[in-house]
């Protein structure tokens, strides 16, 4: 998919897709929010914010307070692509958001998601 395309998809519209991949593996909305402030430093209220303000995906993380220097220990493959070799790093902290939901998503703890 071009970045163009996924840099412009809302924010209201790919939050509930992860809240929904966690909950039907029996995380919580709680979880995902933890793992997005973890990530990019937004607050709770932050969140909402952005939401209510229905930006897009590059806005939300161009936008973020503060991205987590232990960000870069996120590796894997996502949709086929090693996330650690995107060099667009708008494109990667979608990416890491995502495999970080992934990890959720298996089960896997809270302190080993937030590389703890």
């Amino acid at each position: 998919m071009d970045n163009q395309k996924v840099f412009a998809m809302k924010l209201s519209r790919v939050y509930p897709l992860l809240v929904q991949k966690a909950e039907r593996k029996g995380r919580t909305r709680d979880e995902v929010n933890q793992v997005i402030c973890w990530l990019c430093g937004y607050d709770e209220a932050g969140i909402r914010a952005q939401l209510e303000r229905d930006v897009d995906c590059k806005t939300f993380f161009d936008e973020a307070p503060r991205m987590n220097p232990l960000a870069s220990r996120v590796t894997g493959k996502v949709c086929g692509v090693r996330v650690e070799d995107i060099e667009d790093p708008t494109m990667r902290a979608i990416r890491q958001l995502d495999k970080l939901v992934d990890e959720l998503a298996k089960g896997r703890p809270m302190e080993r998601i937030l590389r703890r």
